[in-house]
């Protein structure tokens, strides 16, 4: 009897344990290891169901959005150090190289507008190939380069935290996930550069591909606040265009976690973030965001720093993302072809 005893209560243990996802946070209180409780606070349902590691999360924005990135700005030293960083992590996580590149650069020249100096920059990409559906891709992406270090005033720093290191965190946490999961659909992961310039890198991107090799295209832009829906939700750029949206929105039913179409219309966002390039090309390419653009205060600004943002929702997040595009990315859906009336 006491031996029962005794076995019941370890058994009980164990489930307790292997159930307890709550740890202390960055600020020692209880909550979502490498999240602060004033984070965690922000978020209507804290589960144990993250499985996007929140502390890698913080170490990539913080990285990326630190005043040594000298803002990024394509053609800098600031912005090559943040290449720096990404080829390390795509190397680090596994990824290939893009068909014929040599490295994870797809590096050119271009001179861009109001300028009639060149500049030379990248695209870092990496790739995961596919099992079954090798030769279908899938590419998720986020710009990497943003204002640079021209401000007015003592704080000079476009740090561009939320715009869109947010956002290139997420391409390298989705790595890292579908390094690990497994994926039927080749995933490319792209850090375009010259966003900011008028998504001169997407642009090149696209004309070197066959369009008709891509099935999808997964954007992420300014995905560290909390969006005028409220706690757990997103929007999506485009949402008519194809019927990817209605695809996220039924893999996240049951989640707790939702998708809703661009609510700012008049702002054209659908083709002013790199999707539309790989979208003028019939790709099904979309941006998922979670800002309030509208209020969004550091939009542009040097007040756009790291510590302005809730790594609660990123990495809530970049975790939807991952479920709302899984049968995509398995080859169980497939998008219809985008349909540009600009």
């Amino acid at each position: 009897m006491i031996k029962s005893i005794k076995l019941i209560l370890v058994v009980l243990l164990v489930v307790i344990t292997s159930c307890t996802y709550i740890q202390k946070g960055a600020d020692g209180k209880d909550g979502v290891a490498g999240l602060s409780s004033k984070e965690i606070a922000h978020s209507k349902i804290v589960t144990a169901s993250f499985f996007i590691d929140s502390t890698t999360v913080r170490k990539h924005l913080y990285t990326l959005a630190a005043d040594d990135m000298e803002g990024r700005k394509s053609g800098t030293p600031g912005i090559e150090k943040a290449a720096k960083y990404i080829e390390s992590e795509f190397e680090r996580i596994g990824l290939a190289t893009f068909e014929n590149l040599n490295s994870y650069r797809q590096t050119f020249t271009f001179t861009p507008r109001r300028s009639k100096d060149e500049i030379t920059s990248a695209n870092i990409i990496g790739v995961l190939e596919g099992k079954s559906k090798k030769d279908e891709y899938v590419i998720i992406s986020a710009h990497y380069d943003h204002l640079g270090n021209e401000g007015k005033g003592e704080d000079k720093i476009y740090n561009g935290a939320n715009d869109d290191a947010s956002g290139v965190t997420g391409v390298l946490a989705l790595a890292e996930y579908f390094k690990k999961v497994g994926n039927e659909r080749t995933i490319v992961f792209a850090a375009f550069t010259a966003e900011e310039m008028g998504l001169i890198g997407s642009t090149h991107f696209g004309k070197g591909i066959d369009a008709n090799k891509f099935v999808a295209g997964i954007n992420l832009e300014m995905i560290g606040k909390t969006p005028s829906f409220g706690p757990n939700t997103a929007w999506l750029t485009g949402f008519e265009r194809s019927d990817f949206g209605k695809i996220v929105q039924k893999n996240l039913e049951g989640s707790g976690y939702q998708l809703f179409p661009d609510p700012y219309k008049k702002y054209n966002l659908f083709f002013r973030s790199d999707n539309a390039s790989l979208a003028r090309l019939g790709v099904p390419s979309h941006t998922f965001s979670t800002t309030a653009i509208d209020v969004d205060k550091d939009y542009h600004k040097v007040s756009d720093e790291a510590e302005t943002l809730n790594m609660t929702i990123i990495t809530q997040t970049i975790q939807a993302v991952a479920k709302g595009t899984k049968s995509i990315i398995d080859g169980v859906d497939t998008p219809t072809r985008v349909v540009i009336k600009e």
